[in-house]
């Protein structure tokens, strides 16, 4: 089986991906959407778990076998990127959305050194803004970022054009079209509801607009 569908198909038997073409979520920047995701649910569930770091295992050994260290965006990747740095038995620090407000101040947590290879880990692509922060951060640290993993991707193409722009590869164990593949083929869908959650991904806030009111 495809990995990109096995996963969508793992995260929808576990609720971390949720589907509701009909009655919309409202995510945290006011957007209406037919889907949510929330990867932290992964953590409560162990062979999906194992399954997920397997698949970046996989990933890393073709991606980037030359990597150095496991880096992470807080805070929903740190989980992820921490399990993958033990696997791999390599260091792990992660980067928060701001520096710490007191002590050191704090943005990246953990020993990074100028000069070392680095893989970012990240649980959900959406813009991409947390990420590239992130990125942004650990090259101002003097870091050599290879690339980005996320378990799963929006696949907003906004997203893919902002990781061109400054050179950093990224990769997703599973996305968007592939999620509708296996939400169709295990019914968690009804076919007429396709064409909805399609027009969702291509206009998010155009669609979101159509439930304002």
């Amino acid at each position: 089986m495809n990995i990109a569908v096995e996963v969508a198909q793992q995260l929808l038997q576990i609720k971390a991906i949720k589907l509701s073409p009909q009655k919309p979520f409202t995510w945290a920047s006011g957007l209406k959407s037919p889907i949510y995701c929330d990867n932290r649910t992964i953590l409560s569930y162990p062979a999906t778990r194992k399954k997920i770091i397997q698949y970046f295992v996989a990933q890393i050994k073709e991606l980037f076998p030359n990597v150095e260290v496991i880096a992470a965006v807080a805070t929903a990747g740190i989980p992820h990127g921490m399990l993958l740095a033990d696997q791999l038995d390599l260091p792990f620090v992660y980067v928060r959305d701001k520096p710490k407000a007191h002590g050191r101040q704090n943005l990246i947590e953990g020993v990074v050194h100028a000069g070392q290879k680095v893989v970012l880990i990240e649980d959900l692509i959406s813009t991409g803004g947390s990420s590239l922060a992130a990125l942004q951060a650990l090259r101002e640290a003097e870091c050599h970022v290879l690339g980005t993993l996320a378990i799963f991707t929006y696949q907003f193409p906004e997203a893919q054009l902002a990781f061109d722009a400054v050179g950093c590869p990224l990769s997703t164990l599973s996305n968007y079209a592939e999620l509708m593949l296996a939400a169709m083929a295990e019914n968690y869908i009804a076919e007429a509801d396709l064409e909805t959650l399609k027009d969702w991904s291509t206009d998010p806030k155009a669609w979101s607009l159509r439930w304002v009111g």
